[in-house]
Order: structure tokens, then sequence, then C-alpha cells
């Protein structure tokens, strides 16, 4: 048994998951086990039609099942962006129609459908054409709403189908997203752990190995995912999938996202090579945020929070209205801030509350410390891996300053009332002085220059 056909029954949407060579073959049976008789309907975009799309739509034809034409989302200018102004495009067009839609695409077309057949109470179910992110079977989208990335609640799909030819001849680009979102698996682990022993949101052991083990092997292939093998890309695209069941189990993000992922959305609401041709992916830069996360660990942990002074950081803990503040001062975006205002003033407790966090930090540091060294892996080294595929690994890869890069960990922290490493940096009193040292002549980031 695969570690997908394991998985899959500890999902509560996904019932079937085809990949490897020739998986296209089964697809006409994928459809009919899941969707019977009824009418079909492709959605792609310009791009992902010419991958896969035609060829889908065309072998449906052939069974003699009722195929409407394909809906060809359009792109701003030639590419396709995951918002809610296109969720309703998408939406719009299914509505009236009595059929089930087949996204053909990788990150930004399967949320759109995904969202939209959700709305609709419908099911769907997804081609992949590249091994570039962890959503594809993911419950929830990250669309951006308003300017401000959300991930929305929807369905995952009934199915999916990976053709590692397809995944492999995906540009290289998209398979260093994909490699990049992987990477942020480890980071996110340790944000989760810390997250656990502070008693804010528990591990949930059951899913734990399936997301925390089985992909480093992926993730030691990235040579052979560099050159496009079809099998380390399958299994690149094995291990993402993967992540996305343990994501539906949990019905949470959670599991595979942790404050690297929120330097990416922070980045994103930002805009961030937006404007790139192809655009600046999100697993690409969950990749940097891995390096600047595993970075910000590397500062924590050569500290001995067992001795931390707790009273004397009680005596600055902000009031909620001195927090506002303190979000304002560090959020650029005045246009989203009131949102950054309300998820920070959601996981902000008062004085007492700090007071018994602080002390159970101080307990359980020894434990949780070594924990932490057994899960991550240096900042240099995640730059290596990263660097082997060509990914961004230092701010000025992505048109950053130093600067720049010392705000986003500021800003970041305030975006998600999810507790990540950035909230235990801040709790503690340290996020200053460790980010001071990091950008310091001698520091991590200091000591490679803009």
């Amino acid at each position: 048994m695969s570690v997908i056909d394991a998985a899959l029954p500890l999902a509560t949407l996904t019932k079937q998951v085809v990949i490897g060579p020739d998986a296209l073959t089964h697809l006409a049976e994928v459809v009919t086990t899941h969707f019977g008789d009824a009418a079909v309907v492709v959605v792609a975009d310009d791009i992902t039609w010419g991958v896969a799309g035609e060829r889908v739509d065309a072998a449906l034809r052939a069974t003699g099942r009722p195929v409407l034409d394909a809906l060809r989302v359009p792109g701003n200018p030639t590419r396709v962006q995951a918002t809610a102004e296109n969720v309703e495009l998408v939406k719009a067009f299914l509505e009236p129609l009595d059929v089930a839609a087949i996204a053909v695409g990788s990150g930004t077309i399967n949320d759109l459908v995904k969202r939209a057949s959700s709305l609709l109470g419908r099911r769907y179910m997804v081609v992949a054409t590249a091994s570039s992110m962890d959503g594809y079977v993911a419950s929830g989208a990250p669309i951006t709403v308003n300017g401000y990335k959300k991930n929305l609640p929807c369905d995952a799909p009934i199915a999916l189908v990976a053709d590692s030819e397809v995944l492999g001849s995906a540009p290289a680009i998209m398979r260093a997203s994909g490699y990049g979102d992987l990477l942020g698996k480890i980071p996110s682990g340790a944000c989760w752990l810390i997250a656990d022993r502070l008693g804010i949101e528990a591990i949930d052991w059951t899913l734990w190995p399936f997301l925390q083990e089985p992909f480093r092997h992926a993730l030691a292939r990235a040579g052979e995912v560099a050159a496009g093998d079809p099998d380390a890309t399958a299994e690149l695209g094995q291990a993402l999938i993967l992540s996305g069941l343990t994501i539906q189990a949990y019905n949470s993000s959670r599991v595979g996202s942790g404050a690297e992922h929120i330097m990416s959305h922070y980045w994103e609401m930002l805009h961030l090579g937006g404007d790139w041709d192809p655009p600046l992916s999100h697993g690409l830069k969950v990749g940097l945020g891995t390096v600047a996360i595993a970075a910000l660990y590397e500062r924590i942990l050569a500290r001995d929070l067992s001795t931390l002074d707790v009273e004397a950081r009680l005596a600055s803990w902000p009031t909620e209205q001195e927090r506002e503040a303190y979000v304002r001062s560090v959020f650029p975006h005045p246009d989203l801030v009131d949102e950054a205002v309300a998820q920070s003033l959601a996981k902000h407790v008062d004085a007492e509350a700090m007071r018994a966090r602080l002390n159970l930090a101080k307990e359980v540091w020894p434990t949780l410390s070594q924990e932490l060294r057994e899960q991550l892996q240096p900042a240099s080294e995640f730059a290596d891996q990263l660097r082997v595929l060509a990914a961004p690994t230092h701010p000025r890869d992505v048109g950053l300053t130093l600067a720049d890069m010392r705000a986003a960990y500021l800003a970041a922290q305030t975006i998600r009332n999810r507790y990540t490493v950035l909230d235990f940096a801040y709790e503690t009193g340290i996020f200053d002085e460790c980010l001071d040292e990091l950008f310091a002549a001698d520091g991590y980031w200091g000591s490679q220059g803009d």
C-alpha cells in the first residue's frame, strides 16, 4: 500500500488519487466512478489548456459522455490570479449548468474551481499539471479578497489525477515552487511543536507521521527535480498531495503552514513579484520564508529561555490599545491594516494569561529546544537546497533590501491569528534583539549584504 493510499481514509472528501506514469489513461474510469454518466466540463487557462486540458477534453468526448465546451479563464494579461473576482467568474459560468467541473491546472485554477464548486454545493475533480504547491486536495483555498490573502473554506476535490510526464514537463520554475512549498513543512512543524508545548494548539499525532516523515526523501532529490526527472517530480507531487490530504483531514492548513507561509502571505499582500513573467509564485516565496524563519530559529535556540525574566517582560506587556498602535506602526499597507489589527487582537492575551504562558515556556524550554533542533536544519542548508533549483534564497533575489526583509519579519507577525515562532519571539521579548543579530554585520543576513 502506498503512503497516499494509507492517508486517504483519514481524508473526509477526496476518495481517489491516481498519480504516476500514464495516469491520464485512467481519467475516464475515474470520472465515471465519481460522476457516473453526468455531463462534465473542463476549466483551464490558456496555458494549462495546451498542457493537458485539450487532451482531457478530447479523451472524455471519445467515451461518448456529454462534455460541454470548456471554460478557459482569462489572465491579466496572460496569468490567471486567485482572486474573489475570478471565483465569481467561474461560479457564474458553472451555476446555470447541470455539470461537474474538472479543473485542469495547478494552484490557481484548482483554487478557483474548488471555491466556486463549493459555493454551488457541487463536487469536482482536478487533473494536476505541475508539482508546484500542496493545495490540490486541501480543504480551503487561498483567495485574495479586496487585496487581503485569505484561506476561504471550501471542499477538496473528490478525485485527483496526476500524470508523471505532465508533472515532469512543467516549467522548472514551477517545480522549484513546489519544492519550496514542501521545504516549508520543516519549519512549519517546528511552529506547531511550539504551539503544542505551550497548550495553544495540540499536535494531531495521527497525522504528524504522514506529513513530517515521508517528504524528506522527496526533498533529497533536488537535483533530479531540477532536471525534470519524471519519477523525482512525481515523488515531489506525491509528497505535496500527501500534505494536502493531512490539511483536509485536520480541516486546517496548520499541519503544513507556519511562519514561513505567513511571510509568503505578507509578500503576496504587497504583490511582490506580481508583475513578473511568470509571477513570483507562492512556493518560491515560501522557500525564501523558510530560510528567513530558520535563521530566526537559530537565534532563538542560541538562548536559554528557561532563565527568562517573566516579570520583566510583563512590565512592558501591551494593552489591546497599545497592541493595535504597534500593529499600525509595523504594517505598511493602509488599506489592509484594519484586518491585520483584527488578526493580531484575536491572539492577544492579557498580562495574567501571558504570565502563565511564559512560565510554561520556561518550564518546557529544555525539552522543547531539543525537539526544535531535531526538527530543523540550518538556514544555510535550506538555502543550498533551494539554489539547486535556482529558487530565491536572499531578499535581493526578489527585489527586496535587507531593510525590507527586517520589516517583513515584524509585519508578518501581525497578519494571522495562528501561533508561530514569530509570536513566540515577540511574546518572550527577544524578537527585536534576535533581528538585531540577524542583520548585524556578522549576522546571517547582514553578512551577505544587500
